[in-house]
This record gives structure tokens, C-alpha cells and sequence, in this order.
């Protein structure tokens, strides 16, 4: 049976705008570090620059890896840092979460963990792309076939696919041993959908903006910047880059098009130490 969605009362020819967060990777302990970086600190200087720009967005993303030690507190640390932007968010797990405990910790009044979003033109579904006990990903039978189910509900909908991991290899090769492990088949699969125009991911702490072109057209594939440490693009070996902590802002247009950037924290206030370890 398929589960209800969430539903936004936006009209059909209006867009949609979102922000999408990912991998903040929090602790218990607010004074903790991930590689010589304060996740939370992080984390609230990237929320306070999208406050900043002043966006109108209808929602938040949060795509994965909220925790980076399972802790209850970790959690609820993320649901108080996101309370003053007063929009609401749905989230994701990733392979550093524990999806039983996310759910019953990442609670709100404008909290939400639910797998569908219709909102005017579109469908936004949240994957679960985790496998338990593995850094890397899995598109499940039963994630493939909520995409279907969900499609066929809401077939006059454009669709966009949000998960943790990446589906396409990201070109680090020590990162790229944990990706989706299935992913060429799933973007083949989802790119028959005439419906399906975007696919967005984080766990690669870095930005990817391309375009598969499917049978019924291109389809966007991005990746976003951790709101923590940054990976090294392009590195055989593992790196982090000295770039500051980001987020992405999109506009889902009523034709099926996406505008979409990635922003980034100004300055040079977050500097990561490969030496630290911890990751």
C-alpha cells in the first residue's frame, strides 16, 4: 500500500523552491570535532547564510548522515538549529544515522520523515538508500518499486529522486568503493519515467552538477557540499579540501526544468585537518 504524502498548496505553475542540507554529521558533545572541524559550528554557519540570503523556499531537504555518533542529542541538536529558519524540513538517512533512532529523535512541529512531497507540479521522493552495517548503498527492490507506486499515483507530476548516496561514481577512487553499488542499473531504471527529471544526493562532500540523457530526455543529477568537511574531488587516495562548508538552493519550474547553485559559507573560518582522523 502506498503511504500517504505530504502535501504543499502550491499552484500548478508556480515553482518549486527547496534548500537542501546534508551530511552535518553531529555529535552529543556540541564542542566536537570531525577532522579538525566543530560540526556544529558548521552546521549553524551554514544556516545562518541561507537565513541571510533570505531565500523563499517552501521546504527543506536534509539528505543523510545527521549523526555522526548516533546519539539521541545529535538529533535533537539538528531539530534546534534548523527551528529559526521556521520552514519545514523532511529528511533522510544516511550511512552514518541509525534509522531507528532518527525517527525517533528527529521530531518537530515542522519535522518530517515521510517518503513523498507533492508540492504544485511535482513529486519529491525520499529514498532510503542505506544498507545496515555498510558505508556504501543499495536501492532496494522495495525503494524501486515505492518509485513506482508513487509514479503511477501522481502520473501528470514531475518527479524529482532524493537519496544519501551516489548513484554515479564521484571519481575519488577510495570514495567511489562507497557509492550506490547498483547505481548504473537504477538510473537506467528511473530514467525510462518521462516523470523523473532530477536525481539529488549528499555523502560525497562535494558538488556535482551533470545531466544523464535518458530515453525520455536529460536528467539532472547533482550532489551537494557537506555543511562539515569537504572531500577532495578527483583524489585516488583520501583528501579534504580546504572549501568551505555549503548547501544547495533549487528551483523546480512548472515545466520540469531545475535552477539550481550550491552556496557556500564565506571566509575562511573551517579548516580541516586531514591528520585528525575520526572519519
Amino acid at each position: 500500500m502506498l503511504k500517504e504524502a505530504i502535501s504543499y498548496s502550491i499552484s500548478e505553475s508556480e515553482s518549486v523552491r527547496m534548500v537542501q542540507v546534508t551530511d552535518p554529521h553531529l555529535f552529543a558533545d556540541p564542542e566536537a570535532q570531525l577532522l579538525g572541524v566543530n560540526t556544529a559550528q558548521s552546521l549553524n554557519a551554514v544556516l545562518n547564510t541561507i537565513a541571510a540570503v533570505d531565500y523563499p523556499a517552501h521546504f527543506m531537504l536534509a539528505t543523510g548522515d545527521i549523526s555522526q555518533d548516533y546519539s539521541n542529542e545529535s538529533y535533537h541538536r539538528f531539530v534546534d538549529a534548523i527551528a529559526p529558519l521556521k520552514i519545514p524540513c523532511h529528511y533522510l538517512p544516511g550511512n552514518h544515522d541509525d534509522p531507528r533512532i532518527m525517527n525517533l529523535h528527529m521530531q518537530g512541529d515542522n519535522v518530517h520523515g515521510q517518503k513523498r512531497v507533492l508540492a504544485g507540479n511535482w513529486q519529491i521522493i525520499m529514498l532510503d538508500s542505506t544498507v545496515r552495517g555498510r558505508p556504501g548503498g543499495h536501492m532496494s527492490d522495495a525503494e524501486l518499486n515505492l518509485i513506482d507506486r508513487a509514479i503511477e499515483a501522481e502520473p501528470n507530476r514531475h518527479t524529482l529522486l532524493v537519496m544519501h548516496h551516489n548513484p554515479v561514481l564521484a571519481g575519488c577512487a577510495w570514495l567511489d568503493q562507497h557509492c550506490m553499488d547498483n547505481g548504473s542499473d537504477f538510473i537506467q531504471q528511473v530514467s525510462r519515467y518521462r516523470q523523473v527529471k532530477g536525481l539529488l544526493w549528499g555523502h560525497i562532500h562535494q558538488s556535482v552538477d551533470t545531466v544523464h540523457l535518458g530515453p525520455n530526455g536529460p536528467v539532472k543529477l547533482m550532489a551537494t557540499p557537506s555543511t562539515c568537511i569537504q572531500f577532495k574531488p578527483k583524489s585516488p587516495y583520501f583528501a579534504l579540501d580546504a572549501l568551505q562548508p555549503g548547501y544547495r538552493l533549487l528551483e523546480l519550474k512548472s515545466d520540469g526544468s531545475i535552477l539550481t547553485n550550491v552556496y557556500r559559507v564565506p571566509g575562511e573560518n573551517f579548516s580541516p585537518d586531514n591528520e585528525a582522523g575520526g572519519y
